[in-house]
């Protein structure tokens, strides 16, 4: 029988003590990402204190992939993201920031919103009412429902005040090669790329929204979002 000396015997605690941060390190940077969602900007896809899970292998592994801010330039396994899915992004003008919404513009796409109606390529979205729904943590006002079809016919719903309000009048925005158009699908609620989110760089894009495992206001809440 061979005993551990002291140094070795802590050396083996230490060992057995690091495998699960090391294999959580493991499964965060290269498998999936937890994240808690703080507010209602892609209501009703996700929701404040959504615990959403995004699946970091869908676009291949940049240097914001990592479990620290930024690692070295690589690009391994690259998988473009696509329009209409919902991605995980560092915000352009600090990457320390993490950014979620929903892919409108590919490069060479011209963008715009005029009297609250997208348009992409001068051709208007179509969308279709469902109805209305409670504006989350307001009991007196509602939303309107839209089931919005982007180019390539991938659906999803929208909601908004009116077609009348910030954001529902935007100049022509030009997607350079390289980058992605985001927004919100709380349309009348959402810092995007019609704002100081700006167009954002590929590289920038290192997570797909996957699945809502639950809620912290509501625990059996739990669907997929692409």
């Amino acid at each position: 029988m061979i005993l551990l000396t002291p140094p070795l015997f802590v050396t083996g605690l230490a060992a057995v003590a690091a495998a699960p941060m090391f294999l959580a390190v493991i499964i965060r940077t290269f498998i999936v990402q937890p994240f808690h969602i703080p507010a209602n900007s892609m209501f009703p896809t996700l929701q404040n204190g959504d615990l959403l899970l995004a699946n970091k292998f869908a676009y291949g592994y940049k240097r914001f992939s990592y479990f620290f801010n930024s690692g070295p330039e690589i690009n391994l396994f690259d998988n473009a993201p696509k329009r209409g899915e919902v991605v995980i992004f560092r915000f352009p003008p600090d990457p320390s920031i993490n950014y979620v919404k929903r892919i409108i513009g590919e490069a060479g796409d011209r963008i715009r919103v005029t009297a609250g109606r997208l348009y992409i390529n001068d051709v208007i979205v179509p969308r279709e009412r469902q109805g209305t729904t409670p504006i989350p943590g307001n009991t007196e006002g509602y939303l309107i429902e839209y089931l919005e079809t982007l180019p390539g016919g991938k659906t999803h719903v929208i909601v908004e005040f009116s077609d009348d309000e910030r954001g529902d009048n935007t100049r022509e925005f030009l997607v350079p090669a390289g980058h992605y158009f985001m927004m919100g699908d709380n349309r009348d609620n959402s810092a995007d790329s019609r704002f100081d989110v700006g167009f954002v760089p590929e590289e920038n894009i290192y997570a797909k929204a996957s699945f809502v495992l639950t809620n912290e206001t509501a625990p059996d809440r739990r669907n997929w979002v692409n």
